[in-house]
């Protein structure tokens, strides 16, 4: 079957939306993610809140304009709140993102991955390994590194968008976002990245700031990966190691702007397998 051109994606246009917009993106994160990631997101334009106790989780994510719920560091009490979160997030129709970080590695973590999907997510984002983990094709990786390539998740991707009405981004060197019906590949970053621990928690964060007031949840998950990428590269273009890089990296977040992304290759959408 021949695979069908379904237009291209301008990263700027969304980037200008979130900066003039800063939205406040509550997250429950893991414990090691919670500073870098508020980091990133200020740096990028957007307002970072941090708020996982049960008693306010559901209370907080009805009034902040979207929310990320990554399960790297579980407790029960956690995983009520993020149920509570997501919900309380679709009924206000706020976007959240599910970031299943080693979902396959444990049965709690499958259970909770399958809890949190009930609640439907806007976006997943994960590694190839916890993609294919979540759609029961995987044993979900070595930890929260992954052990499969994009090219293995790509079908386990396509299905599990159309199982969970999701996007999803399986993030990696070359990373791979679809909703079921529409595929595409985003290059970009640098080789230190997965040196710099919890950029990939970070990303959770980026895209769903991205997702706020946004048209389509699948051009702005891509747009948001596009300028993370983008930031990356040049970010390694001046660090001598992963110390250099984190600094660089934020300072690279903060200086993107319309005309660096408007040279960029526009990113190329086909059907999704």
């Amino acid at each position: 079957m021949t695979t069908a051109i379904r237009g291209t994606i301008d990263p700027a246009a969304h980037l200008a939306r979130l900066r003039e917009r800063a939205p406040l993106i509550h997250n429950i994160t893991n414990l090691v993610a919670m500073n870098p990631m508020a980091n990133v997101l200020l740096a990028l334009g957007a307002s970072p809140a941090m708020a996982h106790a049960r008693e306010e989780a559901a209370e907080f994510a009805a009034l902040a304009d979207a929310l990320t719920v990554n399960i790297g560091t579980l407790s029960p009490h956690w995983v009520a709140a993020m149920e509570e979160a997501a919900e309380a997030a679709r009924r206000t129709g706020k976007p959240w993102v599910l970031d299943p970080v080693a979902v396959g590695a444990t049965r709690y973590r499958r259970e909770a991955g399958r809890r949190l999907l009930k609640h439907r997510p806007t976006v997943i984002r994960g590694n190839a390994s916890e993609i294919l983990a979540l759609e029961q094709q995987g044993s979900g990786g070595r930890g929260v590194d992954s052990s499969d390539s994009i090219e293995t998740a790509e079908q386990a991707a396509t299905s599990l968008a159309r199982r969970s009405a999701a996007v999803v981004a399986v993030t990696g060197e070359v990373d791979l976002v679809t909703d079921g019906q529409r595929l595409t590949r985003v290059p970009g970053g640098h080789a230190l990245m997965p040196r710099v621990t919890t950029l990939g928690c970070a990303l959770t964060g980026v895209v769903a700031a991205f997702l706020v007031d946004a048209e389509d949840s699948f051009t702005a998950t891509a747009a948001a990966l596009t300028c993370y990428g983008e930031a990356g590269r040049r970010a390694g273009e001046v660090a001598a190691g992963p110390g250099s890089f984190a600094v660089a990296f934020l300072d690279a977040l903060y200086a993107l702007d319309h005309d660096q992304l408007a040279i960029l290759t526009a990113l190329e959408v086909t059907d999704a397998p």
